[in-house]
């Protein structure tokens, strides 16, 4: 039987080798600068920090030490987002249970230390993050580990920085719920036949069409991630769904749905931890 740490390194592997996944790297779609290998150095990269939040390290830092492990390749930034949902999700599958009661004691028993290790991790790779109202500037992520200061001086823990970031990213949202969207996925997955990476690029369109992708809505507006996620749903379980012509259309409009992305790995991962086989 895999380990929580073993299932989550493999959740990052099988969500970038499902295809296609509109706007994403896939193992069939690379970007210019970004490609499928680069993905698998950052989930093999990964996995310390992930063996550290299963042996009970503080989220933070195991969070950093993934992070540190993932920048460890030339692509940049393969699975910053993916990794705030996946050591919380490791850890609780550890030490308690997962559940989102059990997600929902991580989470919010995070401690200061921990929001600063989640800001050191700004400093060791380049994050696509929308612009902060200026009245946040002292705690802009772009800071990294610079705004520790200011962290400690206003007693802020990661958990009270997921809630302030949860209105504009929805990987906060995913903190502050519960992990809603996530154990949603996991269940459709579960439910799902044909290959597993088959039921990734269905979670994914499910995720997508579920909910506008708040890195599309920071970086193209809203208007444009409700487009994009109203032309999920229309593909969501149609016969004949030309989904390659969809992420076809949004690679051409450099539109990127990451979210979706990190949201399909914390499901793929959940789903291996109930025992769908691979």
């Amino acid at each position: 039987m895999r380990s929580p740490g073993a299932n989550a390194e493999l959740a990052l592997l099988l969500e970038v080798a499902g295809t296609p996944k509109p706007g994403n790297v896939d193992r069939h779609r690379d970007f210019p600068d970004l490609r499928f290998e680069h993905f698998l150095a950052g989930a093999v990269g990964a996995r310390p920090g992930l063996d550290d939040a299963e042996s009970g390290a503080p989220v933070g830092e195991a969070f950093e030490r993934a992070v540190v492990g993932m920048s460890e390749q030339s692509g940049g930034n393969t699975q910053f987002g993916c990794l705030l949902l996946l050591v919380p999700l490791v850890r609780a599958a550890s030490e308690r249970a997962l559940t989102p009661e059990a997600l929902t004691h991580v989470v919010e028993h995070t401690t200061v230390a921990d929001a600063a290790g989640f800001y050191r991790a700004f400093d060791h790779v380049d994050v696509s993050v929308p612009d902060l109202p200026e009245d946040a500037d002292a705690l802009d992520v772009r800071r990294g580990g610079d705004a520790v200061p200011e962290l400690e001086a206003r007693d802020l823990t990661l958990y009270d920085i997921m809630a302030e970031s949860a209105p504009e990213d929805g990987n906060a949202v995913e903190w502050t719920t519960g992990f809603r969207r996530t154990f949603a996925a996991a269940d459709r997955i579960e439910a799902g036949t044909g290959s597993i990476l088959d039921r990734v690029t269905d979670a994914f369109l499910f995720l997508l069409a579920d909910e506008p992708d708040s890195l599309v809505a920071g970086q193209h507006g809203r208007e444009v991630a409700r487009e994009v996620s109203d032309r999920a749903s229309e593909l969501l379980d149609a016969p004949d769904a030309d989904i390659a012509a969809f992420a076809d259309d949004l690679v051409a409009r450099d539109i990127n749905p990451g979210t979706t992305a990190d949201v399909t790995s914390a499901a793929l991962f959940v789903a291996l931890e109930r025992g769908v086989s691979v």
